[in-house]
């Protein structure tokens, strides 16, 4: 059980990173933010990182059941999945191409574009989670969800405070994370 809860904390901090840095972009550019929008924003982004994996699961469960070949090669799915993401987040960090926001102050619009841009690679975590109850999944992906929540506010309140300084460092950590996440999921399910 404690395992379960550090890998889908795990999960939703690595597909936080490109929330985390655009809430931080959030907040820099509307520094007079209330703190009800900034639950609002945050929540936005922690629903569409629930919602995202879960329409994975349930992708693989109402499609791929029907094809029992199909459940041996999720590990290896999840790993040029998370291996493609991480590495597009590591590219992006270190090449400092990270995404740039529109200078305008947040609106409803934005902000759904930006969940939704910011949780479509967490659709691809429903195939790494795959081997999970209905249940199991169901809480990963609250925690998931969660999890961004948290980091999205600590984004913004950062990014009111400090800026973009730190966007950069958080897509790297974030494709580390999704990275490792990958190979552990690959490794715990071709070799043991």
């Amino acid at each position: 059980m404690i395992v379960f809860v550090f890998n889908s904390i795990l999960l939703g901090v690595g597909l936080a990173m490109d929330a985390f840095s655009v809430s931080l972009a959030n907040g820099l550019k509307e520094p007079q933010m209330r703190k009800v929008k900034m639950i609002k924003t945050a929540g936005v982004f922690g629903v569409f990182q629930t919602g995202m994996p879960l329409i994975g699961w349930l992708c693989v469960h109402t499609i791929a059941s029907y094809f029992t070949a199909f459940q041996k090669a999720i590990p290896w799915i999840a790993l040029i999945l998370l291996g493609y993401i991480g590495g597009s987040m590591l590219k992006e960090g270190i090449s400092g191409e990270v995404e740039e926001i529109d200078d305008t102050i947040l609106d409803k619009k934005t902000l759904f574009i930006q969940g939704i841009a910011t949780s479509i690679d967490a659709l691809s975590v429903g195939f790494t989670i795959a081997s999970y109850t209905w249940y199991s999944a169901l809480i990963s992906t609250v925690i998931i969800g969660v999890t961004t929540f948290v980091i999205c506010m600590a984004g913004l309140k950062l990014g009111k405070i400090f800026g973009l300084k730190l966007a950069d460092r958080a897509t790297i950590f974030g494709g580390i994370i999704l990275i490792f996440i990958g190979l552990e999921i690959f490794i715990s399910n071709v070799f043991m």
